[in-house]
C-alpha cells in the first residue's frame, strides 16, 4: 500500500581537497579540508587523532588544526551518517624540521679524542648520529635541545659537529665548530742520564712541541 512516505538519504562525507597537504610535527597547522556532506560534523581526524579544533564553514569546507603527529595520514571527517572514506586526496605529511647545532662546549680538545661535550641547539630527539667532520661520535640525547658527545680521534685542525635525525642532518655554521689540538709527543731524551746535581744540558726531540 502507497503511504506517499519519502526518505531522504543523507549521504556519507567525503575529503576532497586539503590546503596545505603538510605541516610540522608539531602541530598547529591551519588545514582547509574541502569535500561534501560536512554539515553536522561530529569529528575530524588526522589519521587516528582528532584535529585540536574544528570549524565547519559549510557543506564543503572545514577548518581544523592539525594535532601532533608523524608520517603520512589521512583526514577524514565524520558526521551522523559515516566517516569518509581514504583517498590519495586527503592525505596529509607531518614534516619532521632538521635539526640544528647552535653551540659546542668545550670547543676544542685532543686529537686523542676522549673530550665530553655538550652540544646545545634544536630539534635533537630521535638524533641517529653525531658526527665530528666525518666521524662517527658516540652521543646521548638529553633533550630536545642538548646532546652530550665524546670526541672520537681526529687531525689536528676545526671541523663541523652535525646531528642527524629523520629530518635531515644540521646544517654547518660558525657555531657547531670543534678544534683539534695536537698533543705533543716524546720520542727521544738524550742523554737520558745525568747528574743527581742536575745541570745536565737534555735534548727532548718529538712532535707538536
Amino acid at each position: 500500500t502507497f503511504t506517499g512516505a519519502f526518505t531522504y538519504i543523507v549521504s556519507v562525507p567525503t575529503v576532497t581537497s586539503v590546503a596545505p597537504s603538510s605541516g610540522p610535527s608539531a602541530g598547529g597547522t591551519s588545514v582547509t579540508i574541502g569535500g561534501t556532506g560536512f554539515t553536522g560534523a561530529l569529528a575530524v581526524r588526522f589519521g587516528a587523532v582528532n584535529a585540536i579544533a574544528v570549524v565547519v564553514n559549510s557543506d564543503t569546507s572545514i577548518t581544523a588544526i592539525s594535532p601532533a603527529g608523524l608520517g603520512i595520514v589521512d583526514i577524514t571527517v565524520t558526521t551522523p551518517s559515516g566517516t569518509s572514506a581514504n583517498s590519495p586526496a586527503d592525505l596529509f605529511t607531518y614534516v619532521v624540521p632538521a635539526p640544528a647545532v647552535l653551540g659546542v662546549s668545550p670547543g676544542s680538545g685532543p686529537t686523542t679524542g676522549g673530550t665530553l661535550v655538550t652540544l646545545s641547539g634544536s630539534n635533537f630527539i630521535g638524533a641517529t648520529a653525531v658526527r665530528f667532520g666525518a666521524t662517527s661520535a658516540s652521543f646521548t640525547v638529553n633533550g630536545a635541545n642538548v646532546i652530550t658527545a665524546t670526541s672520537p680521534a681526529g687531525t689536528p685542525g676545526t671541523v663541523d659537529i652535525t646531528v642527524t635525525t629523520a629530518g635531515g642532518t644540521s646544517a654547518t655554521n660558525a657555531s657547531d665548530q670543534f678544534t683539534y689540538i695536537a698533543v705533543p709527543v716524546v720520542s727521544g731524551v738524550s742523554p737520558n742520564t745525568g747528574s743527581t746535581d742536575g745541570g745536565t744540558n737534555v735534548t727532548i726531540t718529538g712532535t707538536d712541541f
